[in-house]
């Protein structure tokens, strides 16, 4: 049964009769095609014992899926000009493909096995917890990685979205065969799967590929829903001899089934989204503070935050910190109608330039359908953009302060740690 579409530059979403959603979104004109497979869930369905067994899992079912063997799968992809890849997130985990036309039926076969067949070897799970464990040293290696791992854990304190994805060393190391099977059973059910292709494709043939592949998936009982995330907000200082002083300062907002989602988009934009932004202006241009400084909406489906990056000498750290504060009470304050053009404008263009990319195009779509069950047209979205007025921002700017909480973190030189104190409001 096909939902109906809200306008006809919309594709149709599809529901197999397992609950399975299917998406064909044609881009006339093209000799490539993307294909991904998404589940509805990610690393914010883990409680700590289970913490990064979704990436884990990710990386599992590449090292041998059917009868393909770890090198059979790339190969397999590869050899027909494709590329495949994969990532988790906290709300959800997808499986890509990127290939030329006519692949869909080769994409479909080697993503089903790897997300219902995997063999799941204990060997090969042993070394993969080694491999895993060499990325979550890398990141904690990485200052611009550590600093947002740290940062997330201080706004969500002990909510899964306060762990990093990729877990820990002591989480993973007690996965094995069996018991990642059972997570992989309870990820990967029909109802929360999305199959969505772009580009050089054809409706018809993508049913026929979806239904053969995912079609008799059984459903799985349904787990019971991740606690609310509530914003903890505090302080985190971490000395690391750097020659940059690192900051990510937050304050709580809201998700993206939120009616202010696009007047927060927008306010963030016009915060720290671009060159011409009140951030990059003030703190880069005029005073010289930094070399790198933005802003971001970071939105899940029920909750997010407003975050603002900032790479600094240490001894510049509390002034960027302060004038960072003044700049985000001075927006909610006020925001100038030709400030507010420009940043509904950035956000449309960015809006319509992925839509020129089909793996874009593609995870987008499943996105909506997982998160609202329905798709939106660009039209429709740039209509919302448009309709972000100056006293959408200042209730915006209100919410943003309304609970008195903020989170500050920093990381690199000594001489930098007392930043945190310089953001508040």
């Amino acid at each position: 049964m096909s939902a109906p579409s809200p306008e006809s530059e919309t594709p149709n979403l599809h529901r197999l009769p397992n609950g399975v959603r299917v998406i064909c979104d044609p881009m006339p004109g093209l000799q490539t095609l993307a294909l991904s497979v998404v589940a509805g869930r990610g690393a914010m369905w883990e409680d700590a014992s289970h913490s990064g067994w979704s990436h884990l899992l990710e990386h599992m079912v590449f090292k041998g899926a059917a009868d393909r063997s770890a090198r059979e799968i790339v190969e397999a992809v590869e050899n027909e000009g494709g590329h495949i890849n994969a990532a988790t997130g906290y709300e959800r985990t997808s499986f890509q493909v990127r290939a030329l036309s006519g692949a869909a039926p080769l994409g479909m076969g080697v993503i089903a096995d790897l997300l219902l067949r995997p063999t799941l070897d204990e060997s090969d799970l042993e070394r993969e917890k080694q491999v895993v464990g060499q990325e979550i040293a890398e990141a904690a290696d990485t200052p611009d990685d550590l600093v947002f791992e740290l940062a997330q854990a201080c706004a969500w304190g002990e909510h899964p979205l306060g762990r990093p994805i990729l877990g820990t060393t002591a989480s993973i190391g007690t996965a094995i065969s069996d018991t990642l099977g059972a997570w992989r059973a309870h990820i990967y059910a029909p109802d929360r799967l999305v199959v969505c292709a772009s580009g050089a494709v054809e409706e018809g043939e993508l049913l026929a590929l979806a239904q053969e592949a995912f079609g008799a998936l059984p459903a799985a009982p349904e787990a019971a829903p991740p606690p609310l995330a509530t914003f903890a907000g505090g302080q985190t200082r971490s000395r690391k001899a750097l020659e940059q002083a690192h900051l990510v300062l937050m304050l709580p907002a809201f998700g993206a089934r939120d009616p202010d989602y696009f007047a927060f988009r927008v306010f963030a934009e016009a915060l720290g989204g671009g060159m011409s932004s009140r951030l990059f202006q003030e703190v880069r241009e005029k005073r010289g503070l930094v070399y790198a400084i933005d802003a971001y909406a970071d939105t899940y489906a029920d909750t997010g935050l407003l975050g603002v990056y900032a790479g600094c000498a240490a001894g510049k750290a509390m002034e960027t910190a302060t004038v960072t504060a003044g700049e985000i009470a001075a927006l909610a304050s006020r925001i100038e109608p030709a400030e507010l053009h420009r940043a509904k404008s950035q956000l449309k263009s960015g809006t319509f330039m992925s839509r020129e990319q089909p793996l874009a195009r593609a995870e987008g779509a499943a996105g909506q359908a997982l998160m609202f069950d329905r798709l939106f047209s660009p039209s429709e979205m740039a209509a919302a953009i448009d309709a972000v007025e100056v006293a959408d921002i200042a209730r915006v700017g209100s919410r943003l302060f309304a609970s008195g909480l903020s989170a500050a973190t920093v990381l690199g030189p000594q001489s930098a740690m007392k930043a945190v104190e310089a953001f508040r409001f």
